[in-house]
């Protein structure tokens, strides 16, 4: 009767813990993804670089070139932190997704904007951080590990699917190849709307 009891109470306490799990991994690929598209189509944007770009520059007072710099490294942080396994680069690039959006912030702060000039900056930081913090098992340093994802098995992570084999590989590419399509052709909208907006918030004359 004693253990019968203690069945019947763990058995909701573990159907608790896999919907707290499953709901941490919809909450990591929400973020995830959301700052993923926005490395992509950051990177996009200054590489060409779109007129927006140019302007926001000017307006911050940093060199054009900056432009280029910014681009390279957010195609190389939308690569890692997507990417299956490589633990030790996803902590570089988290990192690098931090300042590089906590930087927009201040900068913009610096400079007098107001929340509109840098709310989109301060949305993408916290989602960088959530991101980090709701990382599953395999995209995490072996020291920083919670102690309910060491069960987790090697080759696997915690939605069950593979970790850093071809398939992981292929999903990761796969949905850069579509984020980077949508940043491409979705540019010459993309492009008026920033003048708009560069125009209401007198940083350019219409």
């Amino acid at each position: 009767m004693p253990q019968q009891a203690t069945d019947e109470k763990s058995a909701p306490a573990a159907r608790k813990d896999r919907d707290s799990s499953r709901i941490r991994l919809i909450a990591f690929w929400a973020t995830t993804l959301v700052i993923v598209f926005e490395l992509v189509a950051g990177s996009v944007w200054n590489l060409v670089p779109i007129e927006w770009i140019e302007i926001q520059l000017k307006h911050l007072g940093y060199p054009h070139f900056l432009a280029y710099v910014l681009g390279a490294w957010q195609v190389g942080a939308a690569v890692a932190i997507i990417a299956p396994g490589l633990p030790l680069i996803k902590e570089w690039a988290y990192a690098g997704a931090f300042f590089l959006w906590s930087g927009a912030v201040a900068s913009h702060m610096a400079v007098g904007d107001g929340f509109g000039s840098w709310s989109a900056a301060m949305f993408f930081t916290i989602c960088a951080i959530a991101s980090w913090m709701l990382r599953p098992a395999d995209r995490r340093l072996p020291r920083t590990r919670l102690l309910r994802d060491r069960t987790v098995g090697a080759g696997q992570n915690e939605a069950g699917l593979p970790g850093a084999g071809v398939r992981g590989w292929t999903v990761a590419l796969g949905i850069l190849v579509v984020l980077y399509a949508v940043s491409f052709l979705t540019l010459p909208v993309v492009e008026d709307v920033m003048h708009e907006n560069a125009v209401e918030l007198g940083w350019i004359d219409e």
